[in-house]
């Protein structure tokens, strides 16, 4: 038996396809304490859409705190093994491109963003030091950019904007001049590297992405062709994401 805590409020209707006589979905804030015996959990809590974790700023500080915390003891009373999946995020606005592991960041505490950011990077810290006091078997992934099926049309992040823009056959908005580059990575690779990670005897963190980086004007220009759309990219002015603000159509480059 697989049982999967979240909120019912949270679930997308199209969830229900995935539930059989192996998955039990249980309604539960994992911000507050729960008790079920297990071999192994995997730690997904947490929006990862700029859109949605903005949404709640608190509630996405609490979950990545209070959440791993609860993790943890769970996991001290059943010996559970743990894998975190934790985010780039972690490494803020980096100043060295590609990130390794051992980079530091380059942080913002206080901007509109940092529940997210800073709630992973405590997430990390307190997943460490519950490793350190009770001994327990722990793996860090920290996931880069990651597309597939499913994905929620507004959710603010590039692929799904671009492809919605697409399909309304909407000339795609690029902001800056489109030569900032992502990594983006198929949701099959990801899930590949975690179980690989978890079979591993390496605690992490360890950064799953694409190593190929691609610019946001050649994204864009791959859709078109793709989606076969009469359409063509435009640029608009661009602000960095840490300044004191960001507004709703400034998100789709994350």
């Amino acid at each position: 038996m697989i049982p999967c805590i979240d909120e019912a409020m949270r679930i997308e209707e199209e969830t229900g396809s995935l539930l059989n006589d192996k998955f039990e979905f249980i309604n539960h804030d994992i911000r507050n304490p729960f008790d079920i015996s297990c071999d192994l959990i995997i730690n997904l809590a947490c929006p990862a859409s700029p859109v949605k974790y903005q949404e709640d700023k608190v509630f996405t500080a609490e979950t990545c705190a209070l959440g791993i915390i609860n993790v943890c003891n769970n996991a001290t009373k059943y010996n559970s093994h743990i894998i975190h999946a934790s985010t780039s995020e972690v490494y803020g606005d980096p100043l060295v491109n590609p990130q390794s592991e051992d980079y530091f960041g380059n942080v913002n505490i206080n901007g509109i963003r940092s529940c997210y950011d800073e709630g992973k990077r405590c997430a990390e810290t307190l997943f460490m030091d519950y490793k350190r006091e009770h001994d327990l078997d722990i793996r860090i992934v920290r996931i880069f950019n990651t597309y597939g099926p499913n994905m929620t049309k507004n959710d603010g992040r590039v692929i799904s904007n671009f492809i919605l823009q697409a399909l309304n056959n909407e000339n795609i908005t690029i902001y800056g001049d489109g030569l900032q580059t992502r990594s983006f990575q198929y949701i099959d690779d990801l899930i590949e590297g975690m179980i690989k990670m978890m079979h591993s005897n390496f605690v992490g963190p360890v950064n799953l992405g694409n190593p190929v980086e691609l610019s946001m004007k050649d994204l864009a220009n791959k859709i078109i062709k793709i989606t076969n759309a009469q359409i063509e990219a435009i640029e608009r002015e661009y602000y960095q994401r840490y300044n004191s603000g960001i507004t709703q159509w400034q998100q789709n480059q994350y």
